[in-house]
């Protein structure tokens, strides 16, 4: 698998199963009806944020996606933020792991002094449990902060990792 920068060309790769994953509404705060043109927007992120994929070197298929930046503005833009897409069928290959520790280096590497997730659904227990399985801990729960389509309301993690 090889982690590299995003570009305009991959976004037909990565449309398809964000747009399964938001539509699902499972995992995501964004509308479940979101367009592929706003997709595109919050996705692909210009500087100081950036966008990578996870390709597999033997087919080129996109594995999963990731976007990380500042999680704050102004005199808290020492805190980093990412987000995290694994292809459905890419799910259990360690992609999202992958992802997570290129993302961690990156920011590491940035000078950034922590990262924050701001939103992650507490019924999302492999994603919970990755995130703690790579340092990060809850740091606060918004109880009934997601409306989950089948569970009804779940909490909302605030997870955090010095860098």
């Amino acid at each position: 698998m090889l982690i590299r920068e995003a570009t305009a060309a991959d976004w037909p790769a990565i449309w398809p199963f964000l747009h399964d994953i938001v539509a699902a509404g499972e995992t995501y705060t964004y509308p479940r009806d979101l367009g592929e043109e706003q997709a595109r927007s919050l996705w692909l992120l210009k500087p100081p944020g950036r966008t990578v994929v996870a390709v597999d070197e033997a087919t080129g298929a996109v594995l999963g996606s990731a976007k990380s930046g500042p999680n704050h503005m102004g005199p808290a833009s020492h805190i980093a933020g990412a987000s995290f897409m694994v292809a459905p069928a890419a799910g259990g290959r360690g992609v999202g792991r992958a992802l997570g520790e290129h993302v961690l280096a990156w920011a590491r590497a940035e000078g950034y002094r922590a990262m924050q997730f701001n939103a992650v659904v507490e019924s999302n227990t492999r994603a919970v449990a990755l995130w703690k399985s790579l340092g990060f801990e809850i740091v606060g729960t918004l109880p009934e902060g997601f409306r989950h389509p089948t569970l009804g309301y779940v909490g909302l993690h605030i997870m955090h990792r010095r860098l």
